[in-house]
């Protein structure tokens, strides 16, 4: 049953409480891989549930548009001060809805329409908001985009310094959504300062293991962080962004009243919980063992042929080319689904597959190492990984029902936060 209990949705509305209840069973007998997913605590689910989302709160503590601020004041001012400390920022805003809008805000703030952004190409690992064309971010600005070389599946800082000061962007993103190697700050930092440009750290991935100190911060380096806070966090869906002190007051015109009205308080005392959990000892060590899982899965996956993106990883996340095993990543990931093994279809740098249909598969180690699996199991995730690939390109479905039943034994002796079975 769901923990919190939800008997009043269960009486009002027993359709939309049924699919709760399987989404939940869903969640509790699939090895989920996708990897900017995770579970949250019963307290964040609390807090997200809360009373909280009937109140109305436009504008700043202290400065607000609504009467009634005497509670949902002092819980904004809660999550800052946690996020502040808990990053060693000296500016944060709690209010964007979600990563994109955050990082729109971003260009609200620093930049004109048509001015140049320069971020990782999406097809090499970035974000759709770095300044890709079907993105508003490309439309509305002009992209300059970097790649990783073909060699080492890296950044190429070289071409990202040639490209700043040729180009001479106003904005450079540093991150983004299949990156599977530490992050280079101090590098880009002084690329920026060389080309005279505001640095932005997309940290949506790896808020967690930079929280936890298994990633090195971009504070100190980046003017300006934004992140989502759950993926690697543990958080509700919401974000945030942090500055230096010098750019705080652009950052939260961008926010409000430049792109969103009233905040989701429901929401921000929920971010609040998170980043009072991801500042407890015991955090350290899940992002440490996050790693370290994926360490052992990709370890796991090489011993067995694949073909890993930049040949490992230094975080949570790991990038499958399938090419050389004859499969390609979307009937790979739907057969994966079907054996138990939730993760998502990716395109890899270079691929000549087309964006809905890719070459490869993107996993994560997230969401696992919450449930207390160690790198014992990685072993096993990678042999089943491989049977379903082998199965999938036989057309084999009785291998895919096999593994569903042996990931739901394995998962039956890990909890999950948030439901378990009816005794």
């Amino acid at each position: 049953m769901h923990q919190p209990a939800i008997p009043h949705l269960h009486d009002q509305d027993p359709d939309i409480a049924g699919l709760v209840e399987a989404e939940a069973r869903r969640q509790y007998e699939k090895i989920r891989l996708i990897a900017s997913e995770n579970y949250v605590s019963p307290a964040v689910l609390e807090a997200t549930g809360s009373v909280l989302t009937n109140k109305y709160s436009e504008g700043y503590a202290g400065r607000r548009y609504y009467e009634g601020q005497q509670n949902v004041d002092p819980i904004e001012l809660l999550a800052i001060e946690r996020a502040k400390a808990l990053f060693g920022v000296e500016h944060a805003n709690v209010q964007p809805y979600s990563g994109s809008p955050a990082n729109l805000a971003v260009y609200m703030a620093f930049l004109d329409p048509g001015d140049k952004v320069m971020g990782l190409s999406l097809p090499m690992g970035g974000h759709l908001t770095h300044g890709w064309s079907v993105s508003a971010t490309g439309k509305w600005f002009t992209p300059v985009r970097y790649d990783v070389r073909a060699d080492t599946g890296r950044v190429d800082m070289d071409q990202v310094r040639d490209l700043a000061l040729k180009e001479r962007p106003k904005l450079i993103w540093c991150g983004g959504t299949a990156i599977p190697r530490t992050i280079d700050f101090p590098a880009f930092a002084e690329i920026a300062r060389e080309a005279g440009a505001v640095l932005a750290a997309d940290i949506a991935h790896i808020a967690g293991l930079i929280a936890g100190g298994a990633h090195p911060s971009p504070a100190g380096h980046a003017e300006v962080i934004s992140t989502t806070t759950h993926k690697t966090l543990r958080g509700p869906r919401g974000a945030m962004l942090m500055s230096t002190a010098e750019h705080a007051k652009a950052i939260d015109k961008a926010v409000f009243p430049g792109l969103q009205g009233g905040p989701h308080d429901h929401t921000t005392a929920a971010i609040a919980v998170a980043l009072k959990e991801a500042a407890q000892p015991d955090f350290a060590g899940y992002a440490r063992q996050i790693v370290a899982n994926a360490r052992a899965l990709a370890d796991a996956l090489l011993e067995r042929g694949y073909d890993l993106v930049s040949g490992g990883t230094d975080n949570h996340l790991i990038l499958i080319d399938l090419t050389n095993k004859g499969v390609a990543g979307k009937p790979a990931a739907q057969a994966l689904d079907r054996a138990g093994i939730e993760l998502n279809y990716n395109a890899v740098p270079f691929d000549p597959r087309k964006p809905f249909d890719p070459s490869g598969l993107r996993l994560g180690t997230s969401s696992i190492t919450t449930r207390g699996l160690t790198e014992q199991q990685m072993p096993q995730v990678a042999a089943w990984i491989d049977d379903v690939v082998q199965a999938t390109a036989k057309d084999d479905e009785a291998v895919l029902a096999r593994i569903a039943d042996q990931v739901r034994e394995l998962l039956a002796a890990y909890p999950m936060p948030g439901w378990a079975p009816t005794p």
